[in-house]
């Protein structure tokens, strides 16, 4: 059973299950409560890239948040979600997820789930947050450019997985690590088993930023969400930003 902090409300056709939790916002809709479609048809993911759901293919849903700490920290609700759908899709598959920083969730090296964190903030009213997620369930086959880089819960076990027992276990863990996160204010708590999940921890990695790019060997999260780096100089430093590529993954050789 899902927890009675969250009002699930579904749609079998919408634009976006972002965009649908603000219209609810905007309404009055109280926190926890969640949008769930089996067809989104103009969803986004980071840097504005489509993210379109067909029909039975893939489970996008999203959570309208008020967390009680500083705007500044919002961000660090992605690796909790990230630690939910790991968990969720472990013991759903039998397979073992994993997590690409800073938002992606990963089985057999190919990506099954990506995370959208977004702080709203207005004039004259409180802050909140909309986490987004969509998990690929029933994709039998990508675009040709996704073709290597992508992977759905069919794919990995021969069949769809019930869209009710995904968001149950999802919604259920994510809520018990959001409480942990709320009474740390940080992740704290959670990044030593975030960091056990890190399919980037010890490998090496290029971050590209305006700045361009570096290489360097990830080390893991620290309480901020952060990504720890080791670069060829044997400096350290963290990464709070910008693209990521794990070498042997995602194509990157």
């Amino acid at each position: 059973m899902i927890d009675p902090f969250y009002s699930v409300r579904y749609a079998e056709e919408i634009d976006s299950t972002n965009l649908w939790i603000k219209r609810l916002h905007e309404e009055g809709a109280p926190e926890g409560t969640t949008a769930v479609a089996d067809c989104q048809t103009a969803g986004r993911g980071r840097r504005g890239r489509s993210w379109i759901s067909p029909k039975g293919e893939s489970i996008p849903f999203s959570i309208l948040l008020k967390p009680s700490v500083p705007p500044e920290r919002t961000p660090m609700l992605s690796p909790v979600m990230g630690l939910a759908v790991c968990d969720a899709l472990s013991e759903i598959t039998g397979k073992k997820a994993q997590i690409k920083w800073p938002n992606d969730v990963v089985i057999s090296g190919k990506k099954i789930c990506g995370i959208l964190t977004e702080l709203i903030m207005e004039k004259d009213e409180e802050p909140y947050v909309i986490i987004g997620t969509g998990i690929n369930n029933g994709s039998r086959e990508f675009p040709e450019e996704l073709r290597d880089r992508a992977t759905s819960i069919l794919l990995e076990t021969g069949r769809k997985a019930d869209r009710e027992d995904v968001l149950e276990k999802v919604l259920n863990i994510f809520l018990a690590d959001y409480r942990q996160f709320l009474r740390d204010g940080d992740l704290q708590s959670l990044s030593v088993r975030y960091n056990r999940e890190l399919i980037n921890r010890d490998r090496e990695v290029l971050i590209s930023g305006k700045d361009g790019t570096v290489r360097a060997t990830a080390r893991g999260i620290d309480r901020t969400g952060a990504l720890m780096i080791e670069k060829e100089d044997g400096t350290s430093e963290t990464v709070s930003s910008g693209e990521v590529s794990v070498r042997g993954l995602y194509g990157y050789t």
